[in-house]
């Protein structure tokens, strides 16, 4: 939303629809299956955002760590890796990004699906511009910079420590209570670019609002108080160009015309 009122086309490249996630029956009401429903909810939060395009890659969800969904042939998790780097790499030429922003390196909360596409976009950067890598019709684009999402984990860390305190159980997180948010909480990832997104607190909560399948954004307890807290700035890992000791940016294109 903020870029896109800096007259910034943004786009979001999403590797599946969420096949196997849980929901509840009133969730499916004109809908034929969980897929359907899905991209729904995504589309009508990227209308919210004033996303300039939505591409999805055709996999099938891969459910959590351990899930027999892992294995599926069609799961993104069980997806030939160069098969993934090369539909991103045409999607990159295609819409000749200056910035891409993927996944940490642990996938937000490990996630099959989250670790893949981190993986895979991380190769894809790096061919993109590589005139040998499968042109494809589509000349060599070499994007200018690669962030990583991420968390400050102190922030988190204060949350798992007051989850108790409200009969939540930080090793149990999430509809399925299969996130382990202790675990998550024990890992750090350097913070290079903070960028104030507090004009836009009221956009973001409405996009997260429409993934009513996924229940939204906690607004209570200690999870509702963080989230409070932290919606002022998004942080993000510089992983191209490498950063400097110290590196502390403010906005994503800083450097670029």
């Amino acid at each position: 939303m903020r870029y896109g009122r800096e007259n910034v086309d943004t786009h979001l490249v999403c590797a599946t629809k969420g096949e196997v996630g849980s929901h509840d029956a009133e969730h499916m009401q004109g809908f034929s299956t969980v897929a359907e429903m899905r991209e729904a909810e995504l589309r009508a939060a990227a209308r919210e955002l004033d996303l300039s395009s939505v591409h999805f890659l055709g996999y099938r969800d891969s459910g959590m760590a351990g899930s027999a969904d892992n294995v599926h042939p069609d799961a993104l998790a069980a997806a030939p890796q160069a098969q993934v780097i090369s539909q991103l790499v045409q999607l990159m030429r295609q819409l000749r990004p200056q910035v891409v922003i993927t996944f940490d390196p642990i996938g937000g909360y490990r996630h099959p699906d989250h670790l893949a596409m981190h993986t895979a976009t991380l190769a894809a950067f790096r061919a993109a511009g590589a005139a040998d890598f499968e042109p494809g019709g589509l000349a060599p684009f070499q994007p200018d910079k690669l962030y990583f999402t991420v968390f400050p984990k102190y922030l988190l860390r204060i949350g798992v420590a007051l989850m108790p305190l409200f009969g939540q159980n930080p090793r149990a997180f999430g509809r399925n209570k299969d996130i382990n948010l202790l675990s998550i909480a024990s890992e750090q990832f350097p913070v290079h670019a903070r960028v104030d997104i507090r004009r836009y607190g009221e956009q973001k909560a409405a996009a997260a609002a429409c993934h009513k399948s996924q229940q939204g954004l906690p607004r209570r307890g200690p999870l509702g108080w963080l989230l409070r807290r932290s919606n002022r700035t998004e942080s993000f890992m510089r992983a191209y160009p490498p950063a400097l000791p110290g590196l502390r940016e403010s906005d994503l294109f800083a450097g670029l015309a």
